[in-house]
């Protein structure tokens, strides 16, 4: 049985779970999880990601803020290039102590502060996500945490520059490489002449077999 110690995605937080009011700061690397977009735009599995940021305790809980940095492929929209650049996706989301709660909006149960200098409750919307910490509040594991976060704010409509010319209608040669490249009246219709021709000696040629 794997223990949680072992996880690539487990960082230990037990010291700041020992009391509200403590700080945990990260910086790591962790592999990418499986099932983070498909092969038109996404994050490949096991390729390095970067999480930056801090576990802060509350009476009831760890409050995760920080940076999720990714390297993302995918295809621009406009002139099919691909693209490959790091994703930066800013991260919130609550840790709590009590181990039955799982899932996003559940209930939390809020154990007393053992040294009664601070007693703040997480609220609904203090978090965007919710995850369970391992047993004994030791460890906290980030790996959905990463996988939620990033597909969650994956392109939809990438593009390779923001001004993106695509790809010409009447040859589809990429606009943006060639600027200047234009077709003239002229030209499209004896293109259009062209392939109707063609089209028409074709159906002769089927007629005659």
């Amino acid at each position: 049985m794997s223990r949680p110690e072992d996880s690539p995605w487990s960082i230990p937080v037990a010291q700041v779970a020992s009391r509200a009011g403590q700080s945990k700061s990260v910086d790591l690397y962790c592999p990418a999880p499986s099932g983070i977009g498909d092969g038109i735009i996404g994050v490949e599995e096991g390729s390095a990601v970067h999480v930056e940021g801090s576990f802060d305790s509350i009476a009831d809980g760890l409050i995760f803020n920080g940076l999720i940095v990714a390297p993302v492929h995918a295809e621009c929209i406009r002139c099919l290039k691909p693209i490959s650049k790091d994703w930066h996706v800013n991260a919130m989301a609550f840790f709590p102590y009590n181990s039955d709660v799982a899932g996003r909006g559940a209930s939390r149960s809020t154990p007393a502060d053992k040294h009664g200098d601070i007693d703040i409750i997480a609220e609904e919307d203090e978090a965007e996500d919710t995850y369970p910490l391992s047993a004994g509040s030791a460890y906290a594991d980030v790996e959905a945490l990463v996988r939620d976060n990033l597909v969650e704010s994956l392109p939809l409509q990438p593009l390779c520059e923001e001004d993106c010319q695509g790809l010409c209608p009447q040859c589809g040669i990429n606009l943006n490489d060639n600027p200047d490249h234009h077709h003239d009246v002229t030209d499209i219709r004896w293109a259009g002449l062209a392939g109707l021709s063609d089209r028409l000696k074709d159906k002769g040629d089927d007629a005659t077999d």
